[in-house]
């Protein structure tokens, strides 16, 4: 297991220690505003399905020993396009709404690199599930959002204050290089797994799989649509804050940082989610919110970032 997971929790790691860095790097160069920094994360939520996208049709139409090739390929090609430091010529003036100019910045400077490392997550997963079968994969996940968190926490209180931007970009490059080594010694394993034929069945009843009825289409819109409510809502308070409250580096992680702790509490064990306890909280939070809003800056400051 332990290939896999420090693989998952490199690439949760360079995966959001990136946002803030990104962030600061254009901040500036636009203003300022609210609308850059929820933009950059418009590209990162949109960019992270389309990595589960990758994972998800990749493991289903590909045979394994094509889809690690594949995968390589991708993370060679986005070694190639590093640094991701952007050039100084997408700084030129903007007239109008810069939204669209600041996603194709975004693309063109660490499109790639995102994209795969969004994909580490689920793909290591189900990669793990080839080379270990019967084991369950899920507290990888809970794993990657540990990672991901301490990207974020760690980023406003050690590599911003002990670190140049320059500097920054400099050492999550060193890292990427030493996910791809991780990546590769993964693929190795899966290849082997594949050329072995240890991909797991189970058979019941004689030798015959056991039927599973597939999910129904209000049960897959439902799956669609309440990580998409959650991504909204992750928007949504991010802008609030950054405009109520300021545009500094600590209010854009707060709320990504609560957003991946709900993932580690689902994902790490069944005792620690109960439904009945979460649905309570979230009636009072929304309760909350519906109060603070019409109060806006009349609300003490604390309380509206704890609302």
């Amino acid at each position: 297991m332990l290939p896999f997971a420090l693989t998952i929790f490199t690439g949760a790691f360079l995966l959001f220690q990136v946002q803030p860095l990104i962030g600061k790097y254009i901040l500036p160069w636009f203003g300022g505003s609210p609308g850059v920094w929820t933009t950059c994360l418009l590209f990162f939520q949109t960019l992270l399905l389309g990595g589960y996208a990758y994972a998800h049709f990749s493991s289903t139409r590909l045979k394994l020993k094509n889809q690690a090739w594949l995968h390589f390929v991708l993370l060679a090609l986005a070694l190639v396009l590093l640094p991701i430091t952007p050039s100084e010529s997408w700084k030129a003036h903007v007239a109008g709404d810069p939204t669209w100019h600041i996603l194709l910045l975004l693309t063109a400077s660490i499109g790639l690199p995102y994209f795969v490392l969004s994909s580490t997550g689920p793909l290591m997963q189900q990669w793990f599930s080839v080379t270990h079968p019967g084991v369950s994969p899920y507290r990888l996940y809970a794993l990657s959002n540990i990672g991901s968190l301490l990207a974020l926490l760690s980023y406003p209180i050690f590599f911003e204050v002990k670190f140049s931007r320059q500097a920054q970009a400099t050492l999550w490059s060193i890292g990427l290089g030493g996910f791809v080594l991780l990546c590769g010694y993964c693929t190795w394993l899966v290849r082997r797994a594949a050329r072995k034929n240890l991909v797991a069945e189970r058979v019941d009843n004689g030798g015959r799989e056991e039927p599973v009825a597939p999910p129904t289409i209000g049960t897959r819109l439902l799956w669609l649509t309440l990580p998409a409510i959650a991504s909204v809502l992750l928007l949504a308070t991010t802008n609030k804050l950054c405009q109520e409250v300021a545009v500094i580096p600590f209010l854009w992680v707060f709320p990504l940082g609560l957003y991946l702790v709900s993932f580690i509490v689902c994902f790490d064990h069944v005792r620690w989610y109960r439904r009945d306890v979460f649905a309570a909280l979230l009636v009072l939070g929304i309760a909350a919110v519906c109060t603070l809003i019409p109060a806006g800056n009349d609300a003490p400051m604390w309380l509206q970032v704890a609302g």
